[in-house]
């Protein structure tokens, strides 16, 4: 898997604009952001994850991984029952989110070719259409799936933790104080989001 085309630019841009960018990007050399570029495997993961530990999302997710023989894709969760998805801890609302996620690919009701022409925004609005997806997770999308580079979720707990440690802000940071850093970050805001990820955990994120 290869790190996006814009990722060394981003991390000069970063570097000059910002200290603790420059810090970051110094310290965590490894790794890069990079695409799975199958988005029902992460639709899924994203479903998977809501309100829940990211420990608790793993487990879940190896049992769902197996339930599904390695397989995740539409066909086959289309064909699997509602209590074998539930056995694998999901709630009702999560099985109903992953089903319905099947059938619209399946019945193309949803194309995600389509997010390629589309900006940000409209391609946030377009995946919140799908059930169990909201602002959140459709901004997880356009980061891991379409590594799209301006992405700044500003509803991820992880991100504004990041920010009030390294800016020694009060949790949760100030409204101005997050407008400031988008503007300063920008159009390079997902690369910061990654480095921002990397100072609180050492394992790269990947949706």
């Amino acid at each position: 898997m290869k790190k996006p085309n814009y990722w060394n630019k981003a991390k000069i841009n970063l570097s000059r604009k910002d200290k603790v960018m420059k810090k970051l990007i110094r310290i965590y050399k490894d790794g890069a952001l990079v695409t799975r570029n199958d988005i029902f495997f992460s639709l899924c993961k994203s479903i998977i994850g809501q309100q829940i530990s990211v420990a608790a999302a793993n487990s879940v997710f190896i049992k769902f991984k197996k339930s599904c023989n390695g397989k995740i894709n539409a066909k086959n969760i289309n064909k699997m029952s509602s209590q074998t998805l539930k056995r694998c801890g999901l709630s009702r609302q999560k099985v109903k989110g992953i089903k319905d996620l099947a059938k619209k690919i399946i019945n193309k009701k949803f194309d995600p070719k389509l997010i390629n022409k589309m900006n940000d925004e409209e391609a946030i609005e377009y995946l919140s259409n799908l059930r169990q997806i909201g602002r959140w997770s459709a901004e997880m999308i356009l980061l891991f799936t379409y590594n799209r580079p301006n992405i700044w979720p500003l509803q991820d707990i992880g991100l504004l933790r990041a920010i009030s440690n390294n800016y020694k802000k009060k949790y949760f940071p100030p409204k101005t104080f997050l407008k400031k850093l988008y503007k300063k970050f920008s159009p390079y805001c997902s690369v910061a989001t990654w480095y921002l990820w990397r100072s609180i955990d050492n394992e790269p994120i990947q949706y």
